[in-house]
């Protein structure tokens, strides 16, 4: 009788780690953009996570979600982003030498975050803001700094969910 042998479509650790990126988006209220991000250290350890969203004690009902108009009347200036929620949200550790993944390349206020956290590595799933000058200065500083940036290399296009206990 032959053995049994392992399952071979399971997904990679950049599947997986986006994945866990994309479902943090999943709890951001931005009625136009979700972004999700996770931060993995050495060890292939889950050490942050965060989405965009307002600041603990700031209600979500209270607030614009406005992407244009007055600029205080607009999310801008008051929503955090997914990557600096994440580094925020870490379990207390040091975060140099850990990879983030995240859903869009990251902006240049959360770009200086990652850099001055210690964060050697940048993975995204999007670059939709490739050409404006957030993304271009951004650029500039992971180039600078020497942190690597890529986008992730998926083989699978959809990952579906249940929460139905019979497929589990």
């Amino acid at each position: 009788m032959p053995a049994l042998q392992k399952r071979q479509d399971y997904i990679s650790w950049d599947e997986y780690f986006m994945g866990v990126a994309l479902l943090s988006a999943r709890r951001s209220k931005d009625p136009n953009t979700q972004v999700g991000a996770c931060i993995v250290n050495e060890k292939n350890k889950i050490v942050g996570a965060g989405y965009n969203g307002l600041p603990i004690g700031c209600s979500d009902d209270d607030f614009p979600w406005d992407k244009q108009g007055n600029f205080l009347d607009t999310k801008y200036p008051y929503i955090c982003h997914a990557e600096l929620n994440a580094i925020l949200n870490n379990i207390g550790m040091d975060l140099r030498g850990c990879k983030i993944y995240t859903a869009l390349f990251p902006c240049n206020e959360c770009t200086k975050a990652i850099i001055q956290s210690g964060i050697a590595e940048v993975i995204y799933l999007s670059d939709k803001y490739s050409g404006s000058d957030t993304a271009k200065a951004s650029r500039l500083m992971l180039d600078t700094a020497g942190i690597r940036y890529r986008k992730v290399a998926a083989t699978i296009s959809k990952l579906e969910l249940s929460f139905n206990e019979e497929d589990v």
